[in-house]
């Protein structure tokens, strides 16, 4: 058997089995050694990062694979959930639960990807939306000395004591890991069972699921079509009971299913729907049971109050406790998918490399914001501005956009941060920065609003 320790309650207690199945990905060695400390290691760990751009990097249905790069990894750029997901790095690595992606990781997968695209096509690094490290459980061949040649097929193996380990493989060969590693257990142990169904197994959700399934999620509930869509492809026939318990919009259409970002189908009703599934973490929500800190990591981040206040509610959560799986889910977008780096690269861009011309442009669009002249401008500024063009925004909302810029964490914009945002926009190492949008936005209405002539305006001299 095994002594167990639950990591949410830190409760630790014994289960006692017939057979015990190692198959623990990186960690197997570890686990190995404590049935034998004296055991060789089998596996040499290798980190992969992946990094998603935007969806106009690939078609909707074409991707692109080759195994022949520039040091002989492989490369690939394919859609995945309407974006681009491209990879990967291939480079020996400490095991470790919390792997971290690096700017020369990104950087190497941008660089190569480069060379397979249009020369038109600007790759610029403020397209990384998302990036990620993970670490594979490679399986060791004593001859290799690099992990790119190391054997990516599985391997069973069974101790003197009985430890049944299964080690390496992929996502794609999952079925076969499991039947090998039960079939040696069955052997070993001398376990009744009859022979493996797994390859003809369907998976849940898929008994009553079609192509069309959607259709029946509108009609029947209400729901918008790229929200049923996604539903029906991740739930399968399980989207009815998502979409039994979706709220209500108050909107004349769609009519349930409150999204948790706007530009992302993924609703409340699926948190609500995840910690009946034994969701416990805000981290569980973002990154296992949706995909959103893999796609986007500022969406994440903006849905993040609102994922944690429903498990909240769904798991009693205190106050203090809402707060720490709040820190604890930022903690993770900042270090393990690629936020970090991201907003690194607005604070490692911090020459102003702007010509005269468009310094003074950028400094006439701040200072409409700045019109107490303060040299710095907060949301009390950009709520103002925004009311007189007949723009609402939430309050929270607008702390979260200003932060995306306000370097020194002070609460407030500075007019040098405002310029080094537009800088590093025009160098391509930051896009899609909110501020910078609304404030050229709201230049633009304010500039083009119609003045009344004096003779329509009740009065005048």
């Amino acid at each position: 058997g095994v002594r167990c320790r639950d990591v949410l309650t830190g409760q630790e207690f014994d289960v006692k089995a017939k057979c015990v199945i190692n198959a623990t990905g990186p960690f197997t060695d570890s686990v190995r050694k404590m049935d034998d400390q004296e055991v060789p290691n089998i596996c040499q760990p290798s980190a992969g990062v992946h990094i998603v751009m935007p969806g106009y990097y690939s078609p909707d249905n074409m991707g692109l694979l080759d195994p022949a790069t520039s040091d002989g990894r492989v490369i690939f750029f394919l859609p995945w959930e309407k974006m681009t997901i491209a990879g990967t790095t291939d480079s020996p690595t400490d095991v470790t639960s919390h792997p971290i992606p690096t700017e020369e990781d990104i950087n190497f997968i941008l660089s190569e990807v480069r060379h397979y695209l249009s020369a038109d096509v600007e790759v610029r690094r403020g397209d990384v939306l998302a990036a990620w490290s993970g670490i594979r459980p490679l399986v060791t061949d004593p001859n290799s000395k690099d992990t790119q040649s190391i054997s990516r097929n599985h391997i069973v193996s069974i101790s003197d004591s009985g430890l049944v380990t299964i080690a390496g493989g992929k996502w794609t060969t999952y079925r076969a890991m499991a039947r090998d590693a039960i079939d040696a257990a069955i052997q070993e142990h001398k376990l009744k069972a009859g022979s493996s169904r797994t390859i003809g197994l369907q998976l849940e959700g898929a008994e009553e699921w079609s192509p069309t399934l959607y259709i029946r999620l509108v009609q029947d509930y209400g729901l918008e079509s790229e929200v049923a869509q996604h539903l029906a492809s991740t739930y399968g026939d399980k989207a009815f009971e998502v979409a039994k318990i979706a709220q209500v919009t108050g909107k004349r259409w769609p009519i349930v299913g409150k999204r948790l970002v706007s530009e992302f189908p993924y609703i409340e009703a699926e948190v609500v729907y995840g910690v009946k599934e034994y969701a416990r973490t805000a981290v569980d929500m973002i990154s296992r049971r949706t995909r959103l800190a893999f796609l986007n990591v500022q969406a994440a981040e903006e849905a993040l109050p609102r994922i944690v206040d429903i498990m909240g509610k769904e798991l009693n959560w205190s106050e203090q406790k809402k707060k720490e799986e709040l820190e604890g889910a930022k903690k993770f977008l900042y270090y393990e998918m690629g936020y970090k780096v991201k907003s690194d690269q607005l604070t490692d861009s911090s020459e102003i490399s702007l010509v005269p011309s468009d310094i003074e442009r950028y400094k006439k669009r701040f200072r409409m914001f700045d019109k107490d002249k303060k040299g710095f401008i907060t949301t009390l500024d950009v709520q103002r501005v925004l009311e007189s063009i007949n723009v609402q925004m939430a309050e929270n909302t607008l702390h979260e956009i200003l932060s995306e810029v306000d370097l020194n964490k002070n609460g407030q914009v500075e007019l040098n941060e405002f310029l080094q945002l537009m800088s590093a926009i025009q160098k391509g190492h930051v896009s899609g920065s909110r501020l910078a949008v609304l404030m050229k936005s709201a230049e633009e209405k304010l500039r083009h609003r119609s003045v009344i002539p004096v003779d329509r305006s009740g009065g005048g001299l």
